[in-house]
């Protein structure tokens, strides 16, 4: 069967089977989504140039991490490591001076954006006891479609006693992009995770705002056992250069969400640490910027949202936040994250 007439059987039906060139990680099952939101997923995957599966258009990532060495020489490495372009990373940096244990990792697109029937997956995996910080190279560009639609998966597994910081850069949908992007994580109650999520309303200084087709995101926390912990969904389908209402967008130009889950200090302890950082820089002269910081179910951590026109004050809100909560859960402070 012909690339071709791949695509054409799995936009007809795609319940047909479908075999793509590569080993078991190019195969469809293992890249595509088990559900798309029906607001990205009603644009099909037929393709105007090259459809799902082609060379070039799925992006695998694998990271493990471990402890290595022992006593006062013990840090955590990277123990395996797979990548297909367009994702990759450098090699890890070992830069904070208080925390010389701690690899901080950078994903990178080589293609330098997103675009239609791109496939990504990444699969992260932090075992016992370990430390890292995960982040993206640069901004996220979900470039224009004019077909079909782009999905990331995320996988986050999290080991007990193991501290990990994820905290991508923004996305930026471009005008008439379709996007859905899934995280979905497995934490033990021994576990930290400090997460992060950033939406643009697109290339505002194109003056592009809320132009993009369709973005969806999920961002789920499980225990090991399969236990829910916290779920947040968005879907953003702009009408009239406005997208969505208080809880999300409400037609501003940023979104920007924080979760932090530990059982290292009390939810509340999170929380004020994350309203006082926030405070700090949001002030009743901003304007349009707005933030609120809530307690997550089950006292498992707490969260904050931020929504705004200003993406200068977002960055600074976002850095006040998380080095606040850095500092809390490992008693040191946060470096400045080298970009």
């Amino acid at each position: 069967m012909t690339s071709s007439a791949l695509d054409e059987a799995v936009a007809d039906d795609p319940s047909v089977p479908v075999e793509f060139p590569g080993g078991p990680r190019l195969q469809a099952a293992h890249f595509e989504p088990s559900r798309v939101p029906v607001e990205v997923a009603r644009y099909g995957t037929r393709a105007h140039s090259l459809p799902v599966g082609a060379p070039g258009k799925v992006g695998i990532l694998e990271l493990d991490f471990a402890v290595r060495g022992t006593d006062s020489a013990a840090r955590t490495e990277v123990v395996h490591h797979y990548q297909k372009s367009p994702l990759q990373i450098m090699r890890p940096l070992y830069y904070n001076e208080h925390r010389p244990d701690m690899p901080y990792v950078y994903v990178m697109t080589a293609g330098g954006g997103i675009l239609h029937n791109d496939r990504q997956r990444m699969d992260l995996a932090f075992g016992p006891g370990t430390s890292a910080h995960v982040t993206t190279q640069a901004h996220t560009k979900v470039y224009r479609m004019e077909s079909g639609y782009a999905t990331s998966l995320v996988n986050l597994v999290i080991a007990d006693g193991a501290y990990v910081e994820y905290l991508p850069d923004p996305v930026i949908p471009y005008i008439d992009a379709r996007f859905y992007q899934r995280t979905a994580v497995t934490l033990d109650p021994g576990a930290t995770l400090v997460a992060g999520e950033t939406v643009y309303a697109g290339r505002l200084s194109r003056g592009e705002r809320h132009a993009y087709s369709a973005y969806a995101g999920d961002f789920e926390v499980r225990r090991p056992d399969g236990s829910v912990v916290a779920v947040d969904r968005m879907r953003l389908v702009p009408r009239d250069g406005r997208a969505g209402g208080p809880a999300v967008m409400h037609g501003r130009d940023v979104m920007s969400s924080l979760y932090v889950f530990s059982p290292l200090v009390g939810a509340a302890e999170i929380a004020d640490a994350l309203h006082r950082a926030a405070s700090g820089v949001i002030t009743e002269g901003n304007g349009a910027e707005r933030f609120g910081v809530s307690i997550l179910p089950g006292d498992v951590g707490a969260w904050l949202r931020f929504v705004g026109d200003d993406t200068v004050l977002s960055a600074a809100l976002h850095r006040a936040a998380t080095s606040a909560v850095h500092e809390l859960l490992t008693g040191r402070p946060a470096p400045v994250i080298r970009k």
